[in-house]
C-alpha cells in the first residue's frame, strides 16, 4: 500500500497509524493517542445522460481528470444533498438547462477508484444552453458520432452504451 493520504487525526492533531482492526478488514489509519479511526469513504457522483435534438449532450472538460476528454453532465454529491438535487444541480451548473430525471440508469464503482457514480436518464425541461468554467466546449452528438475514443472515463462509455442499448464491451 502507498504512504496514507493523511498523517494526522482530525480529532486530537496526533500522527496516525495504519493498522488491522480486524483480520478480515483492510488496514485503517487509526490515531496512535486518542485511537480515533479515520475511514477513508468514497465519494459519490451524480451524472444524467439525455438527448437535445436528436444528439446526446456531452461536455469536454477543462479540468484533471481527462482534461480535454468528453463526459455527460454531472458531478459529486454535496453532504445533505440528495442524489436527485445533486444531478438536476450539476446539469445546470454544467449546462445551463433545466432537466426532469426520467430514471436511474444504473450506479457504476471500480476496483482502486473511490467515485461511485449513479446516473440518470433525463429530459430537458427549460433553460439556455451554456457552459460553465469546467467545460472546453459543450455540444450534442448523433448516436453514431460520439467521440467513443475520447470520452472521459470508462464509466462514461459503459453509461452511454448502456443508455442507447448498446452491447457492454469488454
Amino acid at each position: 500500500m502507498s504512504a496514507p493520504p493523511y498523517r494526522f487525526c482530525p480529532q486530537c492533531g496526533s500522527p496516525l497509524d495504519l493498522r488491522s482492526l480486524k483480520a478480515a478488514d483492510p488496514p485503517r489509519l487509526v490515531c496512535r493517542e486518542c485511537a480515533f479511526v479515520f475511514y477513508l469513504d468514497p465519494k459519490v457522483a451524480t451524472g444524467v445522460v439525455f438527448s437535445v435534438n436528436g444528439g446526446i449532450l456531452l461536455v469536454r472538460r477543462a479540468i484533471e481528470p481527462s482534461y480535454g476528454k468528453w463526459v455527460f453532465p454531472g458531478g459529486y454529491v454535496d453532504r445533505g444533498e440528495t442524489l436527485e438535487a445533486a444531478a438536476v444541480r450539476e446539469v445546470k451548473e454544467e449546462s445551463g438547462l433545466d432537466v426532469r430525471l426520467r430514471h436511474l440508469l444504473g450506479a457504476y464503482s471500480y476496483p482502486g477508484n473511490a467515485v461511485i457514480l449513479i446516473v440518470f436518464a433525463g429530459e430537458v425541461r427549460g433553460g439556455s444552453l451554456q457552459m460553465d468554467d469546467e467545460s472546453l466546449e459543450i455540444r450534442t452528438f448523433p448516436p453514431a458520432q460520439i467521440p467513443w475514443d475520447q470520452l472521459a472515463f470508462l464509466s462514461t462509455t459503459q453509461v452511454l452504451r448502456e443508455y442507447l442499448g448498446l452491447p457492454r464491451t469488454a
